[in-house]
Order: C-alpha cells, then structure tokens, then sequence
C-alpha cells in the first residue's frame, strides 16, 4: 500500500510464444498437428514459441505463418501480426543497443602494435580475392542445382507391393529445397528433405505417382503399383456383419458412422472422431475410408466438391458444390443434408 491510498501491483502481459502456447494449450492441440494443419515446419513454430525471432525467415514469411495459425485456431491474425512486429522492433532495437556499446569499448582499448603491417594494397588484392572465390563457389552451387535434377528416394511402399488394409504410408527423403507430390497432391517436406504421408487406396491396384521438383524446375519422378486387399463398397454392402449400418439406407444406431469416398483424387483429408485426430493424409480417386464417433465427426478437406459422405448409410453428397477446401464439417447423428 502506497502513502497515497494506492495499492501497487504489477501488470503482465503476455508474449507472442506465451499467447500461442496458452491457446494450444487449452485446445489440447499439439505443435505436430498445428504443423500437419498449416503445413508450417515444426521448427519455425518453436522459434515463435520461443520468441527467436532473429532466426525465422524475413517478416513476408513469418506473417504468413501467422495468417495460417490464426486460420487454423480461430484467433484474428491482425492480432497476432500487430503483437510480432511490436516484440520485433524491441528486441531489433536491443540488437543495435549492443552493437553499439561493443563498438565503443573497441575505440577505448588500447592499440597493440603489431609486426604485420596491413597496407592499403594488401587489404585491396585480399578483398578482391575473397569476392572472386565467392563469385566462383555461388555459380558452381546454382549451375549444379540448376542441372542437376533433385534426389528422390521412396523407402516404402515397395513398388507392387500387396496392402492387407486400405491404406499405405509413402515415405522418403528428397533434397531439403525440393517439393513432392503424389498424384499431383503437394505433400510437406521438412528442412532436412524428409517427407511421410498416409495415403488411403481404392481396393485393387493403385497407382502411386510421386514427384520431386527443385525450385529450377527439375524433376524427378518415380511411379508405383501397390495392391490393396480391401473390401470394395459393394462388396461391403452385401456381406456387412453389423447391422446397424446398412449401404444406401438410414440406420437407427445412435453412434456417428461417416463413410468418405473420394472421386476424382488425390484429395487430401483429416478426420477428428470425438475431438480427437484419426487421420490425416492423402485419399487417391475411388478410395473409401469408414469412420466412427460417440458424438461427432469432423472433416477436413482440400477439395470440396470431391469430397462425397455417407453419414449413417445416407448419401449426402460432396462436402460443397465448388473446389475449394472446406474446413470444420460436423457430423452428428441430427446432421441433416
């Protein structure tokens, strides 16, 4: 208490990273689904985490990962953007600070007299070499990039290999600069080039097509057959030992039953069973995946109008009439088309 009559107290406020990790953390959402969601590299969301600004990308970049956070959590990215460029200019403030200060106790320390004498001559040739060898080491980097076609190498699946389920991981490592893409579906590659993505098959032979290309526009490509032994949805329909869940027909059950099927892919999906992430990756043309929940799904789609679900056995169509993604479908037992 104060002489005046008034009580002391100490106001805080929170910082970018403390504001993202509260969010997340009453969320329940973790920094590898934020990553799968925004497709921003878990690393880059550690150093906002940690406010390391001086080690993330220009601000262009930066901005953009907060524009896909808030998309993602629901938050107002001015919000956000406002709060980064705030935390930035002090701690870049903070930088010339102590720029300064080393600068001045240079000036103060006392000249050593040494018996190598630097001449005007001598720094002019060393400064004309080192720009010359840099000269020659950036266009020997950027003419082998440039002619040279990126690293593609699948660790699984094997090509014509035989699935037992309706699903198969593509993993593999390219060169870190470099994009992939399965069937044309643009995946996520971390900064060391590797990459892993759930791919859901269509029963019979698939073909997987995957592609790697540098920022020169090289490519290299790579196409495998994998074999899925699922039950195809007719066959399904004629031998389902439940029930309560009948092809092309409603059903009484009081559970959430979602049947996705995909036509035309590649389309990439994620799936939340009660709150809870059951799958996330990339669904090829004619593939089908069942899902259950006590309460409710949720869909998360790249393509909208290829996007088609049975909800309880009743058709209700794609996700949307249009191309675009769709985020945040629910499905609960009272969702009517």
């Amino acid at each position: 208490m104060l002489g005046n009559g008034f009580t002391k107290k100490s106001v805080g406020t929170l910082t970018l990273g403390e504001k993202l990790k509260k969010i997340r953390g009453e969320r329940r959402i973790s920094l590898m689904e934020v990553s799968r969601h925004t497709r921003i590299p878990v690393k880059y969301l550690e150093l906002l985490d940690e406010g390391a600004y001086d080690r993330l990308p220009a601000d262009v970049y930066v901005k953009g990962f907060l524009r896909s956070y808030a998309d993602f959590m629901g938050m107002n990215e001015k919000v956000l953007i406002k709060l980064y460029e705030k935390e930035r200019g002090i701690q870049t403030n903070l930088d010339k600070d102590k720029v300064n200060k080393n600068e001045i106790w240079e000036k103060i320390k006392p000249i050593k007299i040494s018996s190598f004498v630097i001449t005007p001559r001598f720094l002019a040739i060393g400064t004309a070499i080192l720009i010359l060898a840099g000269g020659i080491f950036y266009l020997y980097r950027e003419v082998g990039s440039f002619s040279t076609a990126p690293r593609l190498v699948i660790i699984s699946p094997e090509n014509e290999m035989e699935a037992s389920g309706n699903s198969a991981v593509v993993e593999g490592v390219t060169d870190a600069d470099a994009q992939v893409f399965i069937n044309g579906q643009p995946i996520l590659v971390n900064d060391e080039g590797n990459f892993r993505e759930n791919v859901t098959l269509q029963a019979g032979e698939n073909v997987i097509a995957i592609e790697a290309k540098n920022r020169f526009g090289k490519e290299t490509k790579n196409t495998l057959t994998v074999k899925s032994k699922a039950v195809s949805e007719t066959a399904a329909a004629e031998n389902n030992p439940n029930p309560e869940i009948k092809s092309g027909n409603e059903t009484s059950s009081d559970k959430v039953n979602v049947e996705i099927r995909v036509d035309p892919g590649p389309v990439w999906l994620s799936v939340e069973s009660d709150g809870n992430l059951v799958f996330s990756g990339t669904m090829l043309s004619g593939a089908v995946q069942t899902f259950q929940a006590a309460e409710k799904i949720t869909i998360d789609s790249g393509k909208g109008n290829a996007t088609f679900v049975k909800l309880n056995g009743r058709d209700l169509g794609p996700l949307s009439q249009n191309p675009e993604a769709v985020r945040g479908a629910v499905f609960t037992p009272d969702t009517k088309k």
